[in-house]
């Protein structure tokens, strides 16, 4: 199977966010890039399930809240943006301050 460098690094996102959910799950805190993941793929979903760009602007603040994430997490991501892939093609979501 040969995947494209974008291909790849949307898989390794989609995994780095299915080991999130996973220690979420197990009541571990979030890091830094298991937050970032963890946003980032849901936003990424929600394009390919053809919600707007507003709308999971609005949703990608409520993914994660402070007490799920580790100390100073929240602080080191003031925004995150995405390239999602929608039905009319791709297009940059930010979501800024998005663990509240």
């Amino acid at each position: 199977m040969e995947l494209t460098p974008r291909e790849k690094d949307k898989l390794l996102l989609f995994t780095a966010a299915l080991v999130a959910e996973r220690r979420l799950a197990r009541g571990l805190k979030l890091n830094y890039p298991e937050s970032v993941a963890l946003i980032s793929a849901f936003i990424m979903e929600g394009a390919r399930d053809g919600q707007t760009v507003a709308s999971l602007m609005e949703d990608g603040r409520h993914v994660l809240r402070r007490d799920q994430v580790m100390e100073g997490v929240p602080e080191m991501i003031p925004d995150i943006q995405v390239e999602a892939t929608f039905p009319d093609g791709s297009k940059l979501v930010t979501v800024h301050n998005p663990i509240v």
